[in-house]
Parts: structure tokens; C-alpha cells; sequence
């Protein structure tokens, strides 16, 4: 059992810990946010057979949800297939005697995993984007980029960023479609239905996957690939489990085999919804890297990180001196 070390990240081998500003993350707090708990607590994700036809899916959600006078919220049919809803422990225990349904869990909630910007000295501005080098053109090679073998060409290269979102604006980053999945209320600013990052850990780990070689800020393992922004973690970097499952199906939708897909992200415990999810993207050649948990403790011990399959890779870390 190999114990998760700080600061794991990655997605091709090892994480990087880049110290420029321009990819720095704001600090992520170790307590759930109270507005993330609200969301989370009293709704629950709801897993259908494999056999339901995919055009029943959302039909069906709407239809069990509705008669119980609950809210629906996301609704899966690629890398799962079911929903999530906002209802009562009694209706949601009424739904699961549903022939249809295969399982159901109570909905959960997750973190980003530090990124190399937490640490004292390199967080980054209220805003979380981080400060932009304006003085000099010189581009650093963070040392963990060289150690995996970066920078490589990445050009025509996909990579599906399932975090906070990325900032579209960025200039070192070739930055593709993506999608938000974060529940927004009334009043919540309308931009923040874009994928866009308000935390700066997205943006921070597509920094060391892809980010362009050139002349500016750090270069990434696979310079220049193309990065797509999954919102599934709010502005203060955590986010709920259905919202992630949600980021997972959206890239078995769209991703193509031999695609990465990183989930810089986990908490402790077991979400079989979540663990599903991931296995069957993999399924379709997706390749996953995954954070180890940043706990100094057994990757066995979070979520996703001790899912096991032959596209999927959990990422320790080590230091500059190995």
C-alpha cells in the first residue's frame, strides 16, 4: 500500500510544484464550506441498471423525483447512468425500491488537493488567478517537469481538467470547450455559469500539464495540449460528489480514447457513484490521473484515489531530492 505524500498532484507522472505566480492557487480550506454542506446535505445520487435505455434515463429521473416533490439536479448517462436529486431520507429510500434502480448514496463532498501555490510565499490574490509576470520574458522549467520528462510537444494533445474550472483568458494556455457544474442560486453572478476559475487550483494544475512553451510564466509536461476547463469545485475549492460525477460524465461524453483526464481532487472515505463513474470512463481508453490524498496516509483510504484499473494512475509525489 503506498502512502500519499504532500503535495500530489500530476497528470502524466509526478506533480510539479511551480512556484510561479502565474499558476499559484489560492489556500483551500480543510473544512467544507457551510454553503457546500447545505448543498450537499439532504440530496442524494441514484445509480439506474446498466440495461435502461439510455433514452429513458432523463424521463425517468424527472418522473421519480417529481413524485416525491423532490428537486432534480444532474442527470448521468454515460459514465453512469442516473441522477441526483434534493429530497428527504424517506423519499429517497421510496425511490430505491424502484425496479430501476441499481443503488443509491447519500451525496458527498470533495476538495482540491494542495497544489504547489498553497505553500507560504506563492498564493495567489482574492480572485485566485494569480499575478502575471509583467516584467521580464523568461519562462521557468519547474523542476518535477523536468523529472517526468517534460516539457514534451503536446500540440493536437487533450487533456480534461475535472476541478475548479480554468481561466479562459489565460495567455500560456490553449484553453478548448468545457462545462460548469457547480449549482449556482438566484443572485449568483451570471458569468459563473462558465467554467471559468475562481479558486486558481484548475488553472494551477492545466499550468503543469499543458502550459505553452514560450517565453512567459513555467512550461508544462505536454506544452501546449489542449486544456478543457470540468467546473465541478466552487470558488473556495470544494465541490459535491454528484457535481463531480457530473464532470466525469460530461468527459466520457466527449473525450476521446486515449484522452487524459485529471481529477487533482478526493476526499476520505468510499462513493461508489464516484468509484463507478471513473472505472467506466476508463472502460472507453480515457487514461486518469488521480491525486493520491495529500494526507501523508493510504491512498486506499480516499476517494477516487483507490480506484484500481489499467487506465487509471494515483499519483504520489516526491521532492527535488527524490
Amino acid at each position: 500500500m503506498a502512502k500519499a505524500h504532500k503535495f500530489s498532484l500530476g497528470l502524466s507522472a509526478l506533480a510539479v510544484l511551480s512556484s510561479a505566480g502565474v499558476f499559484a492557487a489560492q489556500h483551500i480550506p480543510a473544512t467544507p464550506p457551510d454553503d457546500v454542506l447545505e448543498d450537499a446535505q439532504g440530496s442524494f445520487i441514484f445509480v439506474f441498471h446498466d440495461d435502461l435505455s439510455p433514452a429513458d434515463i432523463r424521463p425517468l429521473a424527472i418522473r421519480l423525483t417529481k413524485g416525491r416533490g423532490g428537486g432534480l439536479r444532474h442527470v448521468y448517462s454515460k459514465a453512469l447512468k442516473g441522477f441526483s436529486a434534493t429530497l428527504s431520507s424517506a423519499a429517497a429510500a421510496e425511490i430505491a425500491q424502484s425496479p430501476e434502480i441499481a443503488y443509491y448514496e447519500p451525496n458527498g463532498v470533495a476538495r482540491a488537493l494542495a497544489a504547489g501555490g498553497e505553500r507560504p510565499g506563492v498564493a495567489a490574490p482574492p480572485d485566485g488567478k494569480g499575478p502575471r509576470d509583467s516584467g521580464e520574458d523568461v519562462q521557468v522549467t519547474p523542476w518535477g517537469i523536468a523529472r517526468v520528462g517534460g516539457p514534451v510537444d503536446g500540440t493536437n494533445l487533450h487533456a480534461w481538467i475535472i476541478d475548479s474550472g480554468i481561466d479562459l483568458d489565460h495567455p500560456d494556455l490553449n484553453v478548448s470547450y468545457g462545462a460548469n457544474f457547480v449549482v449556482t442560486r438566484p443572485g449568483d453572478d451570471p458569468g459563473d455559469t462558465l467554467p471559468d476559475d475562481g479558486a486558481g487550483h484548475g488553472t494551477h494544475v492545466a499550468g503543469t500539464v499543458a502550459a505553452i512553451d514560450n517565453d512567459i510564466d513555467v512550461v508544462g509536461v505536454a506544452a501546449g495540449a489542449w486544456v478543457h476547463p470540468v467546473r465541478v469545485l466552487s470558488n473556495g475549492g470544494w465541490g459535491t460528489t454528484d457535481a463531480i460525477v457530473a464532470g466525469i460524465d460530461f468527459v466520457a461524453a466527449n473525450a476521446a480514447p486515449g484522452d487524459c483526464a485529471n481529477m487533482s481532487l478526493g476526499g476520505p472515505g468510499h462513493q461508489q457513484s464516484m468509484h463507478d463513474a471513473v472505472i467506466n470512463a476508463a472502460d472507453q481508453g480515457i487514461l486518469f490521473s488521480l491525486a493520491a490524498g495529500n494526507e501523508a496516509d493510504y491512498a486506499e483510504y480516499y476517494e477516487p484515489a483507490h480506484v484500481e484499473h489499467g487506465n487509471v494512475y494515483t499519483i504520489s509525489a516526491v521532492d527535488d531530492s527524490d
